[in-house]
């Protein structure tokens, strides 16, 4: 990570007043700018560091909506703030739903993005049915409650990366409708269709919905 992107992320995360924001439960910082630019003027968020909680949270659950849940609960009663956490999969049907729940750690526990796609790319080699989604759930703890939203996006995977923007399985993932990756999509073209910005988009619904 640059010292620019550090500098950012810095930026982004730093809250106004802790003890009102709601905490993304999250250390990646990919995800955080993700959110921030969509929630952006609706809502202060704040992320781990702003609470002092480790970056690393448990991910056990052999499910997307259980890990999601895994790590807005441990937030929630270890720090006792309004958080919400969220975990998403790519999932590749000529793979039998793979990587799926594993799409972070996919070719390793270094969780490193190129791996991941190199993978996914040479389990492919040959298939012709590359029909792939992204599948996200956010999982809100509020006032002791739980609440998931879950967000989607139809596409299908590339035979060979293409694009430099956004991040994770972005440069191979082509969204149905496009001639064009998620890493060739601008910041708004892709928050309008992505999985995130779907489930975000839920998420907001409901928590404006409180206000009224």
């Amino acid at each position: 990570m640059n010292q620019s992107f550090e500098k950012q992320q810095e930026s982004q995360s730093a809250i106004r007043n802790p003890q009102s924001a709601i905490i993304f439960a999250t250390g990646n910082p990919n995800k955080i700018r993700e959110v921030h630019e969509l929630l952006e003027g609706i809502m202060e968020v704040g992320g781990l560091q702003d609470i002092g909680c480790p970056l690393d949270l448990p991910e056990t659950s052999p499910t997307i909506e259980g890990n999601a849940l895994q790590k807005a609960r441990y937030v929630y009663e270890n720090y006792g703030v309004d958080c919400f956490s969220e975990d998403t999969g790519l999932e590749v049907e000529a793979l039998g739903g793979e990587p799926g729940v594993l799409s972070a750690r996919f070719a390793g526990e270094g969780k490193n993005a190129e791996d991941n796609m190199q993978l996914v790319l040479e389990k492919m080699a040959g298939e012709e049915n590359r029909k792939a989604r992204f599948y996200t759930v956010i999982a809100l703890m509020l006032g002791g409650e739980e609440h998931l939203f879950e967000g989607i996006a139809e596409g299908e995977i590339r035979r060979e990366r293409s694009g430099t923007g956004g991040f994770g399985y972005d440069p191979i993932f082509q969204p149905m409708g496009f001639e064009r990756t998620f890493a060739e999509l601008t910041k708004e073209e892709k928050n309008a269709i992505s999985h995130r910005g779907k489930a975000v988009g839920k998420l907001v619904k409901f928590l404006t919905s409180l206000k009224r």
